[in-house]
């Protein structure tokens, strides 16, 4: 990156195109940073680039591109899971309730939420895929 290069706290305190300082600093109470992030964050380096040394938008480019990436990868890993949790339908799992006991049971249902793929067993809902510990 250029040394023009903005921190995130840098890129927080600016706002729309006027470039006037926000009102208050945005949360992200899960620290995950999505497109909408990313493309705020690129365009408040571009408001607060030096006009007499502008960056190079190759960089842009290529950041754009790495950012698309990861996303698509992260989106077919979520789809695989998915697709991996639809197969346990019907079939006898062992697994960890919330309560922490092992409890087995057969999947009656599938969850996909943006917090994760859960899947619903016996009756009981948002059993977490990494609580399952045996598949018959």
């Amino acid at each position: 990156m250029t040394t023009n290069a903005l921190t995130i706290a840098q890129a927080a305190s600016v706002s729309g195109a006027s470039g006037t300082p926000a009102a208050a600093a945005p949360t992200n109470p899960s620290s995950i940073l999505g497109q909408n992030d990313f493309l705020k964050l690129m365009i408040a380096q571009l408001q607060a680039q030096d006009p007499l040394q502008p960056a190079n938008t190759n960089e842009y480019v290529s950041e754009l591109a790495q950012f698309t990436q990861v996303e698509q990868t992260t989106n077919l890993a979520n789809a695989s899971e998915l697709s991996g949790a639809v197969q346990l339908i019907g079939r006898t799992v062992s697994f960890i309730a919330p309560s922490g006991a092992t409890s087995t049971g057969i999947v009656q249902s599938v969850q996909s939420t943006s917090s994760g793929t859960t899947v619903t067993v016996e009756g009981i809902p948002a059993i977490k895929l990494s609580s399952i510990t045996e598949v018959n």
